[in-house]
């Protein structure tokens, strides 16, 4: 395998400066989620001039796509020495409103494509299927949700990307995540001239947001509920008749935030039976997972970063970093999902000033030592059978235990 790593280097160094350029041009002209037209036909034709076959608009998605190369075949999930295994590398690539880049998918799609670039170029035409995913709308809406369900990572071993971030942590702890609408139907008066014809609903929202201050003091860490009202009424002088309310719930597990939503349903039918209110309550997109580390790829990413002079540690306990789409990968085929420092600790991304890192000279140096972690990493899962044997025992491990 050294002769392999060797040559992905070389690989990865013959292109150092056009993956720069991609990642710059999508620096240079962000776009948010859904949106992102221009991206998704530089990177697709990228990869198509190199001879990835490539489909576009894939799940339903008119920015998604996959790039495939190698066997057609794929069976996957490592349960036998026959099987043709599978490896898919995601890009990510839409921006933040007002803040551009400030996530870094540009060095993530950027980083990715040229994992996928040099991997091709090293490897040819093994037994197996490298893929690469273009994953629209990470940051609101999640693509790689619509990607999941309509089953693109079907008979893949191994979904690889990395994120850049202020620490170089192995793997990210995500939260699982979802987005609720509570809406209050009540009837409108006037609190003067007929007051007791009037049932408040923006009485009732407020009663739900204090009851909920007595539910978040007991959640365990790594749940919380944020809240916003999004509908309070029109005029003072009218009760209001309808009110709604935004709210943002996290958990540390997928089973932590099933059960998170439904104590929120259960405060909101509570307290429309305690005002006289009627309660919508429903989900606003699709629900994120948490994110499920996989150790034996994590471990061989780590590896091969090092030779770039990047060594990863654990994450602190207690600290999570939001939640992200790739959690509904990782809880159905062994993925990884490291961070990487482009700034020091004491930064922050969605900031301006990590915005501006994700075009600076430290953000190239990370994204190039990524591409070619991750096309080592690549590498390893098409050519070592033991790797997606051992990646997916070690998936089903954590599975039965409930991480």
């Amino acid at each position: 395998m050294e002769s392999v790593y060797a040559r992905i280097e070389q690989e990865v160094a013959a292109r150092a400066d056009r993956l720069w350029d991609v990642s710059l041009a999508l620096h240079h002209a962000p776009e948010t989620a859904y949106e992102e037209h221009r991206a998704s036909a530089l990177l697709a034709g990228e990869l198509e001039r190199e001879g990835f076959r490539v489909e576009r608009g894939v799940a339903g998605l008119p920015t998604a796509f996959t790039a495939r190369t190698g066997s057609t075949a794929r069976t996957g999930n490592g349960a036998g020495p026959d099987e043709v295994p599978g490896v898919a590398l995601l890009l990510e690539y839409d921006a933040l409103p007002q803040l551009g880049h400030a996530c870094g998918h540009n060095l993530i799609a950027a980083a990715g494509l040229g994992a996928a670039l040099a991997a091709r170029a090293a490897l040819g035409e093994v037994a197996g299927t490298l893929l690469a995913v273009g994953t629209p709308a990470e940051e609101s809406g999640g693509g790689k949700v619509a990607e999941v369900a309509a089953g693109l990572f079907d008979g893949v071993d191994a979904a690889l990307m990395f994120h850049p971030g202020v620490h170089d942590w192995a793997w990210a702890p995500l939260t699982a995540s979802a987005q609720v609408r509570v809406g209050f139907h009540g009837r409108a008066a006037h609190p003067t001239g007929n007051p007791t014809e009037g049932i408040d609903a923006l009485g009732a929202l407020i009663q739900l947001f204090n009851t909920l201050g007595v539910l978040d003091r007991r959640l365990p860490t790594g749940s919380h509920i944020q809240g916003i009202v999004t509908e309070g009424g029109r005029a003072t002088n009218i009760v209001p008749a309808y009110a709604e309310g935004l709210f943002g719930l996290r958990g540390g597990t997928t089973s932590a935030l099933v059960e998170l939503v439904d104590g929120l349903r259960s405060c909101a039918q509570g307290v429309a039976l305690a005002t006289g209110t009627q309660v919508d309550v429903t989900d606003v997109g699709g629900r994120y997972e948490h994110f499920r580390a996989n150790d034996v790829l994590s471990g061989l990413f780590a590896r091969h970063l090092r030779a770039a002079g990047i060594t990863l540690a654990e994450p602190e306990p207690g600290i999570y970093l939001g939640s992200s789409d790739i959690g509904n990968v990782s809880t159905r085929l062994p993925a990884i999902h490291p961070f990487l420092a482009i700034m020091d600790p004491d930064g922050s991304d969605h900031t301006p000033e990590f915005a501006r890192a994700t075009a600076g000279p430290r953000g190239r140096q990370v994204m190039l030592a990524a591409a070619r972690a991750l096309a080592c990493t690549a590498a390893d899962v098409l050519l070592r059978p033991d790797v997606p044997a051992r990646a997916w025992a070690a998936f089903r491990e954590k599975a039965a235990a409930g991480l």
